[in-house]
């Protein structure tokens, strides 16, 4: 091979190696840190955001199961997101409680050989114990915490693996046209 040859190689993206990151995530703790913050995610934008900055060829978005949004569903499927349903229930007070943790946590696990690197995103204490495994497995990519203001202070010594959305709200909330309504 010539000089050239190789260095047109190595210029040449398509000849990396593409990244076959996973991300998962906990769709209510997303959901409700980023409404707290007065903006409505733009789960399409987000979804093409993951795979253009993060490498991730595959999301699980990991959601409480509720009926009457089978369509906000089928639209995340056609977003790219694998949904991953878990069964929920109505409280007294008309509350649906549908906690999917433990399902993120054994899906991260059953997934392990499949992917190169985890992205985490959720601001709940709950998965520190995850993050660290990941951690010292080499199998950790970032975690990301929707709202830098609200999240377990266990993450806190994990700053330098920490991506907080916040300041995204412009790149992949939805654009208001008119009188707030939604692009």
């Amino acid at each position: 091979m010539r000089k050239g040859e190789i260095k047109l190689a190595k210029n040449n993206k398509n000849a990396e190696k593409k990244q076959n990151n996973y991300a998962f995530i906990d769709s209510q703790n997303l959901n409700l840190a980023i409404r707290a913050q007065e903006w409505e995610l733009d789960f399409k934008k987000f979804r093409k955001y993951l795979s253009d900055k993060y490498g991730v060829s595959k999301a699980l978005l990991f959601v409480g199961y509720v009926p009457e949004y089978q369509s906000l569903y089928t639209n995340l499927q056609k977003f790219g997101y694998i949904v991953v349903f878990k069964p929920t229930l109505r409280k007294p007070n008309g509350k649906v409680k549908g906690n999917v943790d433990a399902d993120l946590v054994l899906r991260v696990m059953v997934e392990h050989k499949n992917y190169d690197k985890a992205l985490i995103v959720t601001g709940d204490g709950d998965f520190y114990c995850l993050v660290e495994h990941l951690i010292k497995e080499g199998k950790f990519l970032k975690l990301m915490i929707p709202d830098k203001n609200a999240y377990s202070s266990l993450y806190r010594k994990m700053m330098p693996n920490i991506v907080f959305m916040n300041n995204l709200n412009k790149k992949l909330g939805f654009k208001k046209k008119g009188r707030g309504k939604k692009v």
